[in-house]
């Protein structure tokens, strides 16, 4: 079985070496590794062409102008290769050196998930998420933690699983690409309409009751926070309905309150 990692790039020369070797470290062989590069000026492609001459895995580079992340993140996955994707971007890093072995244990360990997924391979492995520092210092797990079982209804709550940790059956991601219109949340987007895809292919989502990756905290969403949270209401008012939404949001709103007076 295959994987894709798919790494966004543009002038990343300062976090993309932590990426790379997380994912050079590996135990699992089979990768592909994909890197999309919207015509960086620093040293990035210089780094990356290190990287692709030293790796055991499968690197592509690829490096042109794009229309912003989720358009690289689009070309992203009509490139990719592997059985099941991800994202990793520039300052991600894969958790340990056996998470992918981790991912592919998930898809591969019959009877119980064949009987679970009707037969079919699942439409995505999930797992948790650790924030760390600009250094990659481990700060705190992530906020939202991923539920026992996660369906498309879930995200209701918040993205309760972290896009690095979220993996896709490729040739059922190839279908859905990232809308455009959505500048900091369409991978919230993406993410759901995956889930509700699997739900009407009745295709399975598993937990693999683990961390997978580590997330820089400042990311695009913390630098734009503002954007960030309007497109998300817009992102759940879509797909959850208008009403239910701004019950919710109420809700976040007097549980946030509480907290800070505690």
């Amino acid at each position: 079985m295959k994987v894709s990692i798919v790494t966004i790039t543009y002038n990343a020369a300062r976090t993309l070496q932590r990426t790379l070797d997380s994912v050079a470290c590996q135990t699992y062989k089979d990768i592909e590794h994909l890197i999309i590069d919207g015509v960086s000026k620093d040293d990035t492609i210089a780094i990356a062409e290190r990287y692709k001459a030293m790796s055991r895995h499968e690197v592509v580079i690829q490096s042109e102008p794009d229309k912003g992340l989720y358009d690289a993140m689009n070309k992203g996955l009509q490139k990719a290769t592997g059985d099941y994707l991800v994202f990793l971007n520039a300052g991600d890093t894969l958790y340990a050196p056996d998470t992918i072995e981790t991912v592919v244990r998930c898809v591969q360990q019959p009877p119980l998930l064949l009987e679970r997924a009707g037969g079919e391979a699942p439409a995505v492995i999930y797992g948790d998420t650790a924030i760390t520092d600009a250094e990659g210092n481990f700060l705190h797990l992530r906020t939202h933690r991923p539920p026992e079982q996660l369906t498309w209804k879930s995200f209701k709550q918040g993205m309760l699983v972290c896009h690095q940790s979220f993996y896709v059956l490729t040739s059922l991601a190839r279908q859905i690409p990232y809308d455009l219109q959505y500048r900091h949340s369409a991978d919230v987007d993406w993410c759901i309409r995956i889930m509700r895809e699997a739900e009407r292919q009745q295709l399975a989502l598993v937990n693999t009751h683990a961390i997978l990756a580590n997330f820089e905290e400042g990311g695009d969403t913390t630098q734009h926070h503002r954007d960030s949270l309007k497109e998300r209401f817009s992102v759940m008012a879509h797909h959850y309905g208008l009403c239910q939404t701004l019950i919710l949001h109420g809700w976040f709103i007097l549980r946030a309150v509480a907290r800070r007076f505690r």
